[in-house]
C-alpha cells in the first residue's frame, strides 16, 4: 500500500510539473524594470557572496535567471539609459555622453508599449535632462538627485521630500501600483540612485558595517604596464581621484579636499544630521589621529569605500524586497516579469579603481537578473552575450509588440523559452567617448567575444590592447604585440570593422565631440 501510494504521488507531481512547464505564456505580461547605478555584479550574492549577502535580489535569480555575460555598450549614466529607452547604441540614439540632452521624440519602448495599451510608469532617477516622453506617469530625480531629503520632479511640478532616497523611491512606486488602472498591463520603470557616488547610506544601515573588513582585490596596486591609458586614468582610490572629504565623509577643515564647499549634512534633517555625526566624527578622529600614510592609507581608502558602498546595496536589496513582496501579496507575480539591473558595472578596487567607463570587464559587465511570468521555463543561468541594446526589443516582444526595424538589439524571449537553435550574437561593440572629463578615461571603442577582447583607444593617443580573458581574466596583459596571437588579432580586428557596420558607427574618430 504503501508503494503504491509513493507511485501515485510521484505520477501526481510529474503531471503537476508538466502542466505548468505547458502553460500558456500570459499574452501581455506586466514588466517591472528596476535599474540602480553603479551596482557591480561582484556586490551581488547570486554572483558572489564574497562581499555582501543580498537575499531578496537572489530571490530574482533563484526563482528565474541570472545572466553571466550581461553587457553595455558605453559605460556611462546617460548613453546607457537612452539605449535602455531607444534598443539603439548611443552614437545612434545621440547620447554618446553626460552631456548631451536627450531627444525624447525619438522612439522608445514605453512609447510602443503605450500605443499598446500599456500603463507606463517612471520613477526615480532619470538623468537625461529633457522630460520624460511615453509615460503616463512620471516622478524623478532631478540630475543626480540627493540621498537624503531630495527633490522630486512630479509630473513637471519640483518640491522636496523627507526621507532617505532609495526608501522614498520605492515608496512612490508601491503607491502607483496601488493606485493604477488595474484592467490594464503595467511597465514600470523603478530607477534608484543608489548606489552611485557619493556612497551616502541611510542612517540605519551604519551600525551594519562600521568597520567590517574587505578582501583587496589582487591587482589593487596595478602598475599598469603595457597599458597607457589604464595609466593615465584619474579614477583611483589610491590617488587623490578618490577624495577623503568628499566621497569619504571626512569633512574637516584640516582635511584637504578638491571640493571644501561639500557639506554632506547640508540637506539633513536634526535626526539625519545626528546619526550622521554619531557614526562619521569618531571614524574622522580616528583618522587624523593615526596619520596614514602609502600602502596603508591606500587600504585605508578602500576599506571606507567598501562600507559605505555596501551600506546603499543593502538599502537596495531591502527595497527590492518591498517590491517583490507587494507583487507576491497582490497576486502580480505571475504576470510580471521583474528585472534587475544596473545602468553599467562599477569598480570595487579592481586596478586599484572606483567608478566605470573603461570596456574592461568590472564596468562593461553588468549585472542582470529577471523572474519570468507563468509560461517561460528557463531557469538558473544564461550564458549568451547580452547587452543592453537588447532590452527595448524583449520588452516588447514579451508584449506582442512589432519590434521597430531601427533597433539595434535583439529579443531575449528566446532565450527564456528554451526556443531551440537560437541564433546569437558571437560579439559585442562598445564605444566610449566622454574625454576630456574629471576622470580622463580616454575615448575607444572594442570587440568582446566569449574569450578574447580587443580595444583600441584613440584621440590624443593610438594604442590597441587585446586580452585572453580565459588565461588573464583580470586584464593584466595587453597581448597586442603577441607574435602567437597576430593572426587572431587580425581576425578581430576585421570583425570590429564588421560590427561598426552593422550597427552604424562610421565616424570612429568623433574628434569634434
Amino acid at each position: 500500500m504503501t508503494r503504491n501510494l509513493t507511485v501515485i504521488l510521484a505520477l501526481f507531481f510529474i503531471a503537476q510539473t508538466s502542466c505548468k512547464q505547458t502553460e500558456e505564456p500570459v499574452e501581455q505580461p506586466n514588466i517591472l524594470f528596476i535599474m540602480t547605478d553603479d551596482h557591480s555584479f561582484q556586490t551581488i550574492s547570486a554572483y558572489s557572496d564574497k562581499l555582501i549577502e543580498t537575499p531578496n535580489l537572489d530571490r530574482i535569480a533563484d526563482e528565474g535567471v541570472i545572466f553571466t555575460n550581461g553587457f553595455v555598450g558605453n559605460s556611462i549614466c546617460a548613453p546607457s539609459r537612452a539605449t535602455l529607452l531607444t534598443g539603439k547604441h548611443t552614437h545612434v540614439n545621440g547620447q554618446i555622453n553626460n552631456r548631451v540632452t536627450f531627444d525624447g521624440s525619438q522612439v522608445t519602448f514605453p512609447k510602443l508599449l503605450q500605443q499598446a495599451g500599456y500603463q507606463t510608469a517612471m520613477i526615480g532617477k532619470w538623468h537625461l535632462k529633457s522630460d520624460p516622453t511615453g509615460f503616463d506617469y512620471w516622478n524623478i530625480l532631478p540630475g543626480q538627485g540627493e540621498y537624503y531629503n531630495p527633490d522630486f520632479i512630479e509630473m513637471g511640478e519640483k518640491k522636496q521630500v523627507e526621507g532617505y532616497c532609495t526608501t522614498l523611491t520605492t515608496d512612490f512606486a508601491l503607491d502607483w501600483l496601488d493606485g493604477r488602472d488595474s484592467e490594464k498591463p503595467f511597465c514600470l520603470l523603478l530607477h534608484h540612485k543608489a548606489p552611485h557616488r557619493t556612497w551616502q547610506p541611510d542612517t540605519i544601515h551604519f551600525d551594519e558595517f562600521r568597520g567590517k573588513t574587505y578582501p583587496v582585490p589582487d591587482n589593487f596596486f596595478d602598475d599598469y604596464e603595457g597599458r597607457t591609458a589604464a595609466a593615465e586614468q584619474k579614477l583611483s582610490i589610491r590617488e587623490n581621484d578618490m577624495d577623503i572629504r568628499y566621497d569619504l565623509k571626512m569633512q574637516d577643515e584640516r582635511i584637504e579636499s578638491r571640493f571644501p564647499g561639500m557639506d554632506h549634512t547640508a540637506r539633513m534633517n536634526e535626526k539625519q544630521k545626528k546619526a550622521w555625526e554619531a557614526h562619521y566624527n569618531p571614524i574622522r578622529e580616528d583618522y587624523l589621529e593615526r596619520n596614514l600614510q602609502g600602502k596603508e592609507l591606500d587600504i585605508w581608502k578602500y576599506q571606507r569605500y567598501m562600507q559605505d558602498y555596501l551600506a546603499c546595496i543593502r538599502s537596495v536589496d531591502e527595497n527590492v524586497g518591498r517590491v517583490l513582496d507587494y507583487l507576491e501579496e497582490n497576486g502580480l507575480d505571475e504576470n510580471t516579469l521583474v528585472v534587475y539591473t544596473s545602468d553599467q558595472g562599477f569598480y570595487m578596487g579592481e586596478h586599484g579603481w572606483f567608478d566605470k567607463r573603461f570596456m574592461y570587464e568590472e564596468s562593461l559587465r553588468t549585472p542582470l537578473l529577471m523572474r519570468l511570468p507563468r509560461g517561460y521555463s528557463a531557469k538558473g543561468e544564461v550564458t549568451e552575450m547580452v547587452q543592453n541594446i537588447d532590452y527595448a526589443p524583449t520588452f516588447l516582444d514579451f508584449a506582442g509588440v512589432e519590434i521597430p526595424s531601427e533597433i539595434q538589439g535583439k529579443s531575449m524571449k528566446p532565450l527564456l523559452a528554451n526556443e531551440e537553435n537560437v541564433e546569437w550574437r558571437d560579439g559585442i561593440y562598445y564605444h566610449y567617448y566622454e574625454f576630456p572629463n574629471e576622470h580622463m578615461v580616454k575615448r575607444h571603442y572594442g570587440i568582446r567575444t566569449d574569450r578574447y577582447k580587443l580595444i583600441h583607444f584613440y584621440y590624443d593617443i593610438d594604442e590597441w590592447e587585446f586580452y585572453d580573458l580565459a588565461t588573464d581574466p583580470d586584464e593584466m596583459n595587453n597581448l597586442i604585440d603577441s607574435q602567437e596571437h597576430a593572426a587572431l588579432i587580425d581576425s578581430l580586428k576585421t570583425e570590429l570593422v564588421k560590427l561598426q557596420e552593422k550597427y552604424n558607427d562610421n565616424d570612429t574618430d568623433r574628434s569634434t565631440y
